[in-house]
C-alpha cells in the first residue's frame, strides 16, 4: 500500500458530499466541504501510516502536513473574523495533532511542527 491509496480511500468520499442551501452560510459551508473533508482524509490516513511500507511512512507524513496547512488556510481565509465553526476548529487541532504524532513517530521523526 502506499500514501497516495491510503488518502484515496478518504478522497472518494469527498465526492459524495450533498447539496447545501444556496444562501451566504450555504455557500460558505459548500465551498468547505472540500477542504473539511480533505483534513478528514488526512486525519484518518495519519492514524494508518502503519499499514505503509516504512519507507513510505516518512514521505506521507510530509504530504499530509502539507496538506493541513493548505485546507486549514483555506477555510480559515473563507472565515476571515477568525470565528471558525466549533467542528471546523476542532477538526484543524485534532488533524494537526496527529501530524505531530505522526511526525514524532516516524523513522527520523520529531522534526519542527506546525
Amino acid at each position: 500500500m502506499t500514501w497516495p491509496v491510503l488518502l484515496g480511500r478518504w478522497v472518494d468520499f469527498a465526492r459524495s458530499a450533498v447539496a447545501l442551501p444556496d444562501n451566504a452560510a450555504g455557500r460558505r459551508w459548500r465551498a468547505s466541504v472540500a477542504d473539511i473533508i480533505q483534513l478528514q482524509a488526512v486525519w484518518f490516513a495519519l492514524r494508518q501510516l502503519d499499514e505503509l511500507d516504512p519507507a513510505e511512512r516518512a514521505l506521507g507524513v510530509d504530504r499530509a502536513g502539507v496538506l493541513i496547512e493548505r485546507h486549514a488556510g483555506a477555510l480559515a481565509a473563507r472565515w476571515p473574523d477568525g470565528a471558525l465553526p466549533a467542528e471546523v476548529a476542532e477538526l484543524v487541532r485534532e488533524a494537526r495533532a496527529a501530524w505531530r504524532d505522526a511526525r514524532a513517530s516516524a523513522p527520523g521523526g520529531g522534526g519542527p511542527t506546525a
